[in-house]
């Protein structure tokens, strides 16, 4: 019997576990058995990568094949293992010295042709596997430029099998793409300048950016609740480092394209009101994939209409609110994941919008309006530190003589300063 090993990373939030794949090869008829709690998508690795290497003319091993993913009590998901997998098993047929994948990492998916196709989560994986030690990686082709966000870390680009090989027995495998022509911009900062009035909404905006609050703003429909909360983003100031991989890694696991670097941006998020809970705050059957929350966090979650959102999904948002993480337990494992963020509701005073509001004409039933303010609970409310009530601009005041309006750039600078004279004011307080 043969064996070697190879080194991949299960991830469960964004933490992940070093996985050492094992590949036996003994004597009998041909077959190939995976062990070691992996899921359907993992499962069938086992014809991807002896589809991908017989059609590439490197062959699969014609006796029995045993993949064992060790540690075996821990459930692994995804197929960014095909490349450990394939590795392993060429190592033990001894196509190349089996000592060429210490400490090595290896991620990627095998497409039935050769060609090695991205995967999602890679650099939670790749911070992974720095912290235990590896200093070597190879990693899709066309991730590379991702992969080398991390500092430390050797990256070998693998597009097909053949440079997969060609890094395995001294090779450099695939070279770093150029960048793009046009590399993907980030979200446009929406102007402040172009909300006409609603001052005080501008100056709740301001105070929120400044001390980090959260925001509920209320007004009947056209008062400007959603294009001021569109522009909270752009008051906050850009992501320290950590902050910024933090981020990006949470990003990562959702598929999102980091070839422009890390996420310098505060992000934004604002799920639609039927959204379930699940899109919410995260779940999945075996474990658990980040929601709307931890895509927020460090950012904006924006819940527009916020009493058509089911109270089940509003209560869901207790605990990220007062702890910054959110905690999915499932029967095979537990994920964590970060959920710091600033929460804006956005809500009409009534089903129709036009309680309170002069000649609005509402007819809604007292008992109706009640319970309309009620969806949003106590709870909620209690974690909410600024309420603004919006009204109506008026059309001569769009008619005549409006200042000018200040610039996000002018108010993102005074929020800059104010939180500079935070951090000095708190400097050494814990």
């Amino acid at each position: 019997m043969s064996q070697a090993r190879a080194w991949s990373v299960a991830l469960v939030g964004i933490e992940g576990t070093m996985v050492e794949v094992e590949a036996a090869i003994s004597s009998g008829l041909p077959r190939t058995t995976m062990v070691g709690l992996p899921d359907a998508a993992l499962y069938e690795a086992r014809d991807r990568c002896r589809a991908s290497m017989a059609s590439t003319g490197f062959g699969w091993p014609s006796d029995p094949v045993t993949i064992n993913l060790s540690p075996a009590t821990l459930p692994k998901a995804g197929s960014h293992y095909d490349l450990a997998i394939a590795a392993a098993v060429a190592a033990a047929g001894r196509k190349f010295d089996p000592a060429a994948l210490e400490g090595l990492a290896l991620f990627g998916e095998l497409g039935l042709d050769g060609r090695v196709r991205t995967v999602r989560g890679l650099l939670p994986a790749i911070l992974s596997a720095a912290g235990r030690g590896f200093a070597r990686v190879v990693v899709p082709a066309g991730q590379m430029r991702e992969a080398s966000l991390v500092d430390g870390v050797e990256v070998f680009g693998a597009g097909d099998l053949a440079d997969l090989f060609d890094v395995l027995t001294g090779g450099e495998g695939a070279t770093l793409p150029p960048p793009a022509e046009e590399p993907a911009q980030e979200r446009a900062r929406l102007d402040l300048a172009d909300v006409a009035g609603q001052a005080e909404g501008k100056w709740a905006l301001e105070v929120a950016a400044a001390g980090r609050h959260h925001l509920y703003l209320h007004g009947p429909p056209g008062a400007g609740k959603t294009l001021l909360a569109e522009r909270l983003p752009g008051l906050l100031p850009d992501l320290e480092v950590s902050e910024a991989l933090e981020v990006s890694a949470v990003h990562s696991l959702v598929g999102a394209n980091l070839d422009g670097g890390l996420v310098r941006r505060p992000p934004y998020a604002d799920p639609h009101h039927s959204a379930s809970i699940a899109s919410l705050v995260g779940g999945g059957a075996r474990i658990a994939l980040p929601g709307a929350v931890s895509r927020a966090h460090r950012g904006v979650l924006f819940l527009d209409e916020a009493p058509e959102f089911s109270p089940r999904v509003m209560e869901a948002l207790r605990v990220p609110l007062e702890s910054g993480r959110i905690v999915l337990g499932r029967s095979m494992a537990t994920a964590v994941y970060p959920a710091r963020f600033q929460l804006v509701l956005a809500a009409n005073p009534c089903p129709c919008g036009m309680a309170g509001t002069p000649g609005g004409g509402c007819r809604c039933a007292p008992m109706a309006v009640r319970r309309y303010a009620s969806r949003v609970s106590g709870p909620i409310l209690d974690r909410i530190d600024i309420h603004q009530q919006l009204r109506p601009v008026k059309a001569a005041f769009l008619r005549h003589g409006q200042e000018p309006a200040e610039s996000t750039a002018v108010v993102a600078e005074r929020v800059r300063a104010a939180r500079d004279r935070q951090r000095r004011r708190l400097d050494g307080s814990g």
